[in-house]
């Protein structure tokens, strides 16, 4: 991105501090010749590799309800978790674990960059809307180490099942940040009320339509 003073990535040695403002680093990527003790093997760092190439795909899936109601660029996977993630942060309440729940909300649609993004209008059944995700959750985490592993997957599961009360409230941020996604979808268009439904939907919460009520006033 701007401002990094770049060497060859396919060369693997490339700097990450932009000139002038910090003392460049120069960084080599070592994917089998380091020692083990000083970094994971050969073999974990190709893994890795492919984890994030995995997880990069979500930049690249659309979020279908959008598609479905022909939005003109509509946004990325990838866009609606991170800003759940920021919605996560700046949350105050002392009954919640504010890490806790960044971290669900970045995990909590991993699975769909192998799955895709399954709306409700594509009819799947919950159940097997669950088992693709599931196994997508596990080919993925079994990329990582092992504590790193049982971490991602113990989240996606925790969100899934609702087990915890930083699951229920990510849920929300779900539903709330859906919900503003269709009003700026609205704005941008200049055709408020297009996208009703979303905001009808019987799995939007009464905390969600509060929301709702905010950014459309």
């Amino acid at each position: 991105m701007g401002g990094a003073s770049g060497r060859s990535f396919r060369g693997r040695s490339f700097e990450w501090w932009p000139r002038g403002r910090l003392e460049p680093v120069g960084i080599r990527c070592r994917m089998a010749s380091a020692s083990p003790a000083a970094t994971m093997s050969g073999r974990g760092a190709r893994n890795l590799l492919q984890f994030l190439r995995l997880v990069g795909q979500l930049k690249r899936v659309p979020r279908t309800g959008w598609v479905y109601r022909n939005v003109q660029k509509p946004e990325s996977v990838s866009d609606h978790m991170y800003r759940m993630a920021v919605m996560a942060l700046v949350t105050k309440d002392e009954h919640l674990n504010k890490d806790r729940c960044v971290r669900l909300a970045l995990v909590h649609d991993m699975a769909e960059c192998i799955v895709g993004d399954i709306a409700p209008a594509d009819n799947v059944p919950k159940e097997e809307k669950h088992r693709r995700e599931e196994e997508a959750m596990k080919q993925l985490t079994q990329l990582l180490p092992g504590d790193l592993q049982k971490e991602l997957y113990e989240l996606w599961e925790e969100y899934e099942t609702q087990s915890s009360a930083e699951a229920k409230f990510v849920k929300q941020l779900d539903q709330c940040e859906m919900i503003l996604q269709a009003s700026e979808y609205e704005d941008l268009e200049n055709k408020p009320g297009r996208l009703q439904d979303f905001y009808d939907s019987t799995a939007v919460s009464a905390w969600s339509r509060a929301c709702h009520r905010d950014v459309t006033v």
